[in-house]
């Protein structure tokens, strides 16, 4: 069964949005344009940021799962 585009948007957006929160990519970035004052407050921004990534990841898993459940006759 494909995954629902709910659950391909949850999972490249926490994909992406990790790979900003726990590798230096954002850091290096910001310095690079001249924004190097604002990484001390990424964390305000990519936390969040991931939370709302991971929620669409599960409840498009979820659906995916109880589709799968009908599909299979279980209540």
């Amino acid at each position: 069964m494909k995954l629902s585009g709910l659950a391909r948007l949850g999972i490249v957006g926490t994909i992406l949005t990790c790979v900003a929160c726990f590798t230096p990519f954002a850091v290096a970035l910001l310095g690079v344009i001249g924004l190097a004052g604002w990484v001390g407050h990424l964390d305000y921004i990519l936390f969040p940021l991931l939370a709302l990534f991971v929620g669409p990841l599960v409840i498009g898993l979820v659906r995916r799962r109880s589709d799968a459940g009908k599909l299979k006759g279980e209540s």
